[in-house]
């Protein structure tokens, strides 16, 4: 605890995400509680919204580390080193908005075809993981906000693998997963 200010869970991610990204500024946060439950092994994603259009999403599909060593380093990435954008400046830091989301383990999909597909996916909640040979993509949950029908949902998780947006094939492979979200801001 800071002094004698709670600390919710969502609010110590976005905030340890947050506090990663400032000490590549050389800036310095106060000091932040670190429950047992930071240092179990967690898969997250962090994404940057600058008003309210993304600036930088980068993640762990699969957990391999601590969950706040996970955090740090995929806030960075996101602020730094997302190929799509240009890294993060200084003077965006106090604009920015900052969404953690942690990731279940990710469960096969197991389909017979497109429509099968489209007819059990549940937008709003699963997070997807589209593979073909080299191409793999994925898209959080949170990407049903914007893509709310299932057929445009994998016709742009296939174009952002690198496939056409009607590509099929008995060997694609697809993987789903639930997120835990926090965003600064939303209840925290």
């Amino acid at each position: 605890m800071s002094g004698t200010e709670p600390w919710s869970r969502g609010r110590l991610l976005t905030a340890l995400a947050r506090a990663a990204i400032a000490r590549r500024f050389g800036l310095t946060a106060a000091a932040l509680p670190h429950p047992d439950w930071l240092d179990a092994s967690g898969a997250a994603f962090v994404t940057l919204t600058l008003n309210g259009a993304l600036r930088g999403c980068i993640g762990s599909l699969q957990a391999h580390r601590g969950l706040a060593a996970d955090i740090e380093a995929n806030a960075q990435a996101a602020a730094f080193a997302d190929p799509r954008f240009p890294p993060l400046g200084r003077d965006e830091l106090d604009q920015v908005r900052v969404e953690v989301s942690i990731l279940s383990p990710p469960e096969p999909f197991p389909v017979r075809d497109e429509a099968d597909a489209c007819a059990r996916l549940r937008p709003g909640v699963d997070g997807l993981i589209l593979g073909h040979g080299d191409h793999r993509a994925t898209f959080l949950p949170q990407v049903w906000e914007v893509l709310p029908a299932p057929r445009d949902f994998l016709a742009q998780l296939k174009r952002k693998a690198g496939l056409p947006a009607d590509f099929w094939a008995p060997d694609l492979r697809l993987m789903r997963y639930t997120v835990e979200k926090h965003a600064e801001g939303e209840g925290e």
